[in-house]
């Protein structure tokens, strides 16, 4: 097995560095922030009665994070499109930001077609390609940014991006404070998750070794039921592992009757529960109460707190832990976190048909 105190591991099952690029995400976060407040929209913008945001994958999970910190603050409704088609109810009062890292996700790609020909208010957030060529070619704003990554490994970009816009554009209050708070979080936070961090007094790289050989099921609650969500992404396409999420308190009116079986699969599942003193008290009792559940039904479990005052803070701090984690499992896998063979053999199968 390798060695997560070993550079040379790094070298050899690492060379896109997606170390450097999770290390960044600080970086990312403030650079992101900044963009977005220097973005010119139109004055119609501002009166949009909902918010959709159309991505894929990476591109995707900005839009499910924003609407877990903010749904309960923004007075216009929010929604995740991951697919080829609006529903039928989005309209010319509606803001559409086409999410797409590449420019080039054909699914994002119908999407905005659509939202143009509905008249909706459309904004693309890409780093070029197609998507930023038809926007520009209808006059239409594009919040573009410079970084080249993996998709997943720009989410200081693809969730940061877009509550700057919402805040630039008067439909959430000013999120500065938060965003600045989160940033030192991270980078606190970021000393003990780093690979130059011996693996006795790394939380990251414990609970990578904790998962070897294991089906690891993320819980999430609230504003956390998307981070949730981040991790099993995060181990699906770093680790090149299964991976699962689900949330509280949805799993205490199903999930918790399957506990028990089968029991092979009961054997290699490890619950990982990602928690903040911000969840709803009763949520607080319902994470005690599962505990309690999964220790009679003798599934393996951990528990990961956020860190920080707000829920962004909170938010991106478990973010973090979960990218690292996942870059450890990916060593400990002999793996390489940034290779993605079967989606591009998907891609080349669906041109050719």
């Amino acid at each position: 097995m390798p060695n997560l105190d070993d550079a040379v591991s790094y070298e050899k099952l690492d060379p896109a560095g997606m170390r450097a690029r999770i290390a960044e995400l600080p970086q990312q976060c403030a650079a992101a922030w900044r963009l977005a407040q220097e973005l010119c929209l139109p004055a119609a913008y501002r009166r949009a009665r909902q918010v959709v945001v159309a991505g894929m994958g990476g591109s995707a999970i900005g839009g499910a994070l924003l609407n877990g910190l903010v749904a309960d603050d923004c007075p216009a409704p929010l929604l995740s499109v991951r697919g080829y088609d609006l529903p039928a109810h989005v309209g010319a009062d509606s803001l559409v930001v086409a999410s797409s890292y590449s420019g080039n996700t054909e699914e994002t790609l119908s999407v905005f077609d659509q939202a143009v020909d509905r008249g909706c208010m459309v904004l693309a957030m890409t780093t070029g390609g197609k998507l930023a060529e038809r926007a520009e070619k209808l006059d239409l704003p594009v919040l573009r940014f410079a970084y080249r990554s993996a998709p997943r490994a720009a989410l200081g970009y693809s969730f940061i991006l877009l509550l700057g816009l919402l805040s630039h554009l008067g439909l959430l209050r000013d999120y500065s404070a938060a965003v600045d708070e989160a940033i030192a979080v991270l980078e606190t936070w970021q000393q003990e998750l780093a690979p130059k961090m011996p693996t006795k007094r790394n939380p990251a790289k414990q609970l990578a070794l904790r998962l070897v050989d294991r089906l690891p099921v993320v819980y999430g609650a609230g504003f956390l039921g998307p981070v949730a969500q981040r991790w099993k992404g995060q181990f699906n396409e770093n680790s090149k592992c299964w991976a699962f999420w689900e949330e509280l308190p949805e799993i205490h009116h199903n999930a918790v009757l399957g506990y028990g079986m089968p029991d092979d699969v009961r054997e290699e599942i490890t619950v990982l529960m990602l928690r903040s003193p911000l969840d709803h008290p009763r949520v607080q009792a319902r994470w005690e109460a599962t505990e309690e559940l999964l220790r009679q039904a003798r599934v393996a479990q951990d528990t990961v707190w956020g860190r920080g005052e707000s829920a962004l803070a909170q938010m991106l701090s478990l973010i973090h832990c979960g990218d690292y984690t996942s870059l450890y499992l990916a060593v400990l896998n002999g793996v390489d976190p940034t290779a993605m063979a079967p989606i591009e053999q998907l891609k080349r199968r669906l041109a050719q048909m």
